[in-house]
């Protein structure tokens, strides 16, 4: 079995969360609390498993909160996306 493609954004952003200790309901408290108050470990679920990518406000969240650079998260979330899809998947 091979190990997720770091370069992705959904192993990015678990790969982060774990580095730090994290569950997914961890994450979504600490995104609450900079202003996104209805997240849930749901949403961080379907990031991590890509079934949904984040838009732009919500990765400068992530990048906030994860301490990441915001342009490694968009360039892992341009990676991310389907072919021919050239915005975010799932709720800005």
């Amino acid at each position: 079995m091979t190990s997720p493609d770091p370069c992705l954004l959904g192993p990015l952003i678990a790969q982060s969360r774990l580095a730090r200790g994290w569950s997914q309901q961890r994450l979504a408290d600490e995104l609450c609390a900079v202003g996104a108050p209805t997240l849930t470990r749901h949403e961080i679920s379907r990031w991590e498993r890509q079934a949904r990518l984040p838009g732009d406000r919500w990765l400068r969240r992530l990048a906030q909160v994860l301490g990441l650079p915001a342009g490694s998260l968009a360039d892992a979330a341009a990676r991310s996306r389907p072919a021919g899809r050239p915005g975010p998947v799932g709720p800005a």
